[in-house]
């Protein structure tokens, strides 16, 4: 169970900024196709057997997203894993995931999703804010991010140079379909982003000004994989200590222990429904004096 302190604490930090959602592919886990009530692919696993209409691929490649979709673009070309993002995230109806009408209602100032679905970005529908998507093997930029003005109605490209910093900030590194496309997903897309990461040149600079002394709050995110601890890492950096935030992992193993011990991230064995469900069963408070910080 979680306590009502922890949670009275996430809360005012969640709302005020301090404390940032950092969310992983289980916080869709109860989403569902308007048309046939299957769950969105949103899990490594369950984003392969999409791609290949249900069947499972040679065992190597079902390890991991990015070396089945390396394997796909090699074969086909990058366009075809391109479509099928697009098919699956972009035109197909789903229903809403509950913790994303839970963060909506909050809206946090600075949410970072490794989603490429578009939930997070209807939670901010009709508010004006920022979204910067990741993009790889770009030729003409220094840049491994698009960055989008919403004003409310629609996106518009700007500079970064031109961004509003006091605007809330959607950061979907791996990309989503909308405004336009844009994603990380095979092995050579996430070698480009990753290198450009730790070089400095996929984050903004206004956000790594407004992410000293953050911290984070991960949601529905394993740490078994590489390429998620790589991502992780950098885009948590200049994060406080003592610690840098929470991770919520029912039954999590040695080595996410081991990786969150090393961030300063603190364990909580539990689950994002978890987080709901005490949520709404707790008498939620009118924050009072001063933000926790």
């Amino acid at each position: 169970m979680l306590s009502t302190a922890l949670l009275d604490h996430w809360q005012a930090g969640l709302a005020d900024g301090s404390i940032v959602p950092f969310l992983g592919p289980d916080v869709l886990a109860d989403v569902r196709s308007t048309a046939d009530g299957r769950p969105m692919p949103a899990t490594s696993e369950q984003l392969i057997l999409a791609m290949n209409n249900g069947q499972p691929m040679a065992p190597k490649l079902m390890y991991e997203f990015p070396r089945a979709a390396m394997n796909i673009e090699l074969k086909r070309g990058r366009s075809a894993v391109t479509r099928f993002l697009d098919t699956t995230y972009g035109t197909t109806a789903w229903t809403r995931a509950a913790l994303h009408d839970w963060l909506a209602e909050i809206a946090p100032p600075y949410v970072i999703d490794l989603n490429r679905d578009t939930q997070l970005q209807d939670g901010y529908a009709g508010r004006p804010h920022l979204l910067i998507l990741g993009c790889a093997r770009l030729g003409g930029s220094d840049y491994r991010f698009k960055l989008f003005l919403c004003d409310g109605a629609g996106y518009t490209a700007i500079r970064p140079e031109d961004a509003d910093p006091r605007l809330p900030v959607l950061f979907k590194p791996m990309g989503s379909p909308k405004p336009k496309p844009s994603y990380i997903a095979s092995d050579a897309d996430y070698v480009d982003y990753i290198t450009e990461l730790m070089g400095g040149f996929a984050v903004p600079a206004f956000v790594k000004a407004r992410r000293k002394g953050k911290r984070y709050l991960l949601l529905g995110l394993r740490l078994n994989r590489d390429s998620e601890r790589m991502v992780l890492s950098d885009l948590i950096y200049d994060a406080a200590r003592e610690p840098a935030g929470w991770a919520l992992i029912a039954q999590p193993n040695d080595k996410e222990r081991r990786f969150c011990k090393r961030q300063n991230i603190e364990v909580i064995e539990a689950e994002s429904s978890d987080l709901l469900q005490e949520w709404n069963t707790t008498p939620q408070q009118e924050p009072c004096g001063d933000p926790v910080n």
